[in-house]
């Protein structure tokens, strides 16, 4: 028989205490980060169904559950759970199959939105981030931002009305402006118009809208027109989009080119021997980049030509104000010429 050892028993109580308050701490112990945690998780999965249920809701669908399951990447009982619970909080109704917001339920989904486009916003204003991440970076933060700091966020970029895409930002009472204009893909052939918004979901669409580095503000003219495929001329270049990519295209139908823009071309169209002039930046190109640009003297009325071709040809050295400057063909795009001499 094993004998009692008092030194044993207070070596095992003290490691048991120690454990017991590991997990049990006030506001550190495992316990309570893990609760935290989970209800961190139960509430970001609350908001991304509020926020679906609004996308839905603004195409004229009727929701059932399998629509919304299917829509977003959350597991379904944690989505059918959610769901039970805002329904009692009376964020959503629930009849038969059929799910929509409530009154409650459509303000709380606006916050969340606002909060998003915002931080788009910010990232296009204020930081160096590619536009490819924007998105991601917003859905982390709308999750985090109170109302307060959503407001002076709001307050710091000049409570703009629309964010990078062209998508509206709800106030802070919820009011949002309407998007003004037609999807590309119904645009007459022979018709002109401008660029006002970009959709930027589905993820894999809107990456083919930015590898074809297509920029809000561009006038375009439509050449062609099937079920195939939609030709349109921009800025000097030619593009060619499925239909299915170009309805996540909004323009604002023009009755005509305007004069000032008929003979815009992009400077990466700039070759060898010619000479331009500067007429403008690209709405696309925004921030710290654009200020750089002009910085660099890349302003109206400049003449402009190449210096020098790398071998790959991009970058490109310009010559600009008795300086050569080089930019990648991605930072030529954005800038606006007419070409005036070879």
């Amino acid at each position: 028989m094993m004998q009692y050892n008092p030194l044993v028993a207070l070596m095992i109580f003290i490691g048991l205490a120690v454990l017991f308050y590991a997990a049990f701490r006030p506001v550190k112990g495992w316990y309570w980060l893990l609760k935290s945690n989970w209800q961190s998780n139960e509430k970001t999965v609350m908001e991304d169904i509020l926020k679906q249920l609004y996308r839905l809701e603004s195409y004229g669908s009727e929701i059932d559950i399998n629509a919304l399951t299917n829509s977003l990447n959350i597991k379904d009982s944690l989505i059918v759970d959610s769901l039970h619970s805002m329904s009692i909080n009376e964020l959503v109704k629930v009849e038969g199959d059929l799910i929509r917001l409530t009154k409650q339920g459509r303000q709380y989904a606006l916050k969340i939105i606002r909060v998003h486009r915002l931080w788009e916003k910010y990232l296009a204003e204020k930081t160096g981030y590619d536009k490819s991440e924007w998105h991601d970076r917003a859905e982390e933060m709308e999750h985090v931002l109170s109302h307060e700091e959503t407001n002076i966020l709001a307050d710091e970029l000049g409570n703009p009305m629309y964010d990078p895409h062209g998508d509206p930002i709800p106030n802070n009472y919820g009011d949002l402006k309407e998007i003004e204009g037609e999807p590309l893909s119904s645009l007459p052939v022979n018709s002109f118009g401008r660029i006002v918004h970009i959709e930027d979901e589905p993820d894999v669409i809107y990456r083919q809208i930015l590898a074809e580095k297509i920029h809000i503000g561009s006038v375009l003219r439509v050449e062609e027109k099937s079920n195939e495929r939609i030709v349109f001329y921009a800025e000097g270049e030619e593009f060619i989009l499925a239909p299915i990519v170009a309805a996540n295209i909004t323009v604002a139908e023009l009755k005509k080119y305007l004069d000032d823009e008929e003979n815009k071309v992009r400077l990466s169209s700039l070759r060898k021997g010619e000479v331009a002039k500067i007429v403008g930046i690209s709405k696309e190109c925004r921030g710290e980049n654009r200020r750089r640009l002009l910085d660099l003297g890349f302003v109206n009325g400049t003449e402009i030509k190449i210096d020098l071709n790398s071998p790959m040809k991009n970058p490109v050295a310009y010559g600009v104000k008795g300086t050569s400057i080089a930019l990648r063909n991605d930072q030529a795009s954005k800038i606006l010429i007419n070409k005036i001499e070879s």
